[in-house]
């Protein structure tokens, strides 16, 4: 069974591809081949100003956690033979001050239908019985319904949609180290979360992004790209606006 020719998913879709294809045509004038590449940057641009109100909220809940570290450490301290009793009121501690450790989930989770429904717009030949036109779409000469990996493996060959992906792949790489260097974890005396391997986990998930872009065709990536590009500059705003508590 095709989930996609499933009428309510098929609908959503439809409707997808014939916003996308509007809007890659009113900016065609002005983006001519990229045209649909720009529409893309433009949809991403719009779901992230959407969810700036998110952002602020994650803003704040990452300035109360900055808040709670001495409490976390007394907690740790105090209940440090005892793991469950330690874990309820660590629990306790976040519901009292209305937040939660893993307030940072909620922007990506918003955005994972957006990435679904672009990955099948660029994926599949047909939308709801007709012909798929976005595959015929380029940037730079490199096709949005084609990913690295099948281009590496299954080709054929383009070396515009390797060099494509280098950039794209190379933005993702540096936005992900000055986001590992600026927005450091702050680290909580013996918690499992401060551990050398903890930590060496949480920086590789910076990098998670990049890898996952190689597998998802280049328009998916593009919006990755600018994604992680924005939240960057959101992120650096928000913390002038709200800053860390330094630790005593």
């Amino acid at each position: 069974m095709d989930i996609y020719a499933f009428p309510p998913i098929a609908a959503i879709l439809d409707a997808a591809y014939g916003a996308l294809t509007a809007l890659s045509a009113a900016l065609e004038p002005l983006a001519g081949t990229a045209a649909a590449a720009a529409a893309v940057i433009l949809v991403t641009l719009l779901v992230r100003a959407l969810l700036i109100p998110v952002g602020i909220s994650q803003a704040k809940a990452e300035q109360t956690r900055a808040r709670l570290a001495p409490k976390l450490r007394e907690l740790q301290k105090r209940h440090k033979k005892n793991p469950e009793r330690l874990q309820r009121e660590t629990m306790q501690l976040y519901k009292d001050e209305n937040t939660s450790p893993f307030a940072g989930c909620l922007p990506v989770l918003l955005q994972a239908p957006v990435i679904g429904i672009l990955y099948t717009l660029f994926l599949h030949a047909e939308i709801a019985g007709h012909a798929n036109e976005l595959l015929t779409h380029e940037l730079f000469g490199a096709s949005l319904g084609t990913s690295l990996v099948h281009m590496v493996f299954g080709g054929p060959f383009s070396l515009p949609t390797l060099l494509v992906y280098a950039a794209l792949i190379a933005i993702m790489i540096v936005v992900a180290e000055i986001t590992r260097r600026v927005f450091r974890p702050t680290p909580v005396d013996d918690s499992p979360l401060s551990s050398p391997a903890m930590l060496r986990m949480m920086s590789a998930l910076h990098y998670l992004t990049a890898v996952f872009a190689v597998f998802v065709p280049l328009a998916a990536a593009l919006y990755l790209t600018v994604t992680v590009a924005w939240t960057l500059a959101q992120r650096m705003v928000l913390r002038r606006r709200y800053p860390l508590s330094v630790p005593a």
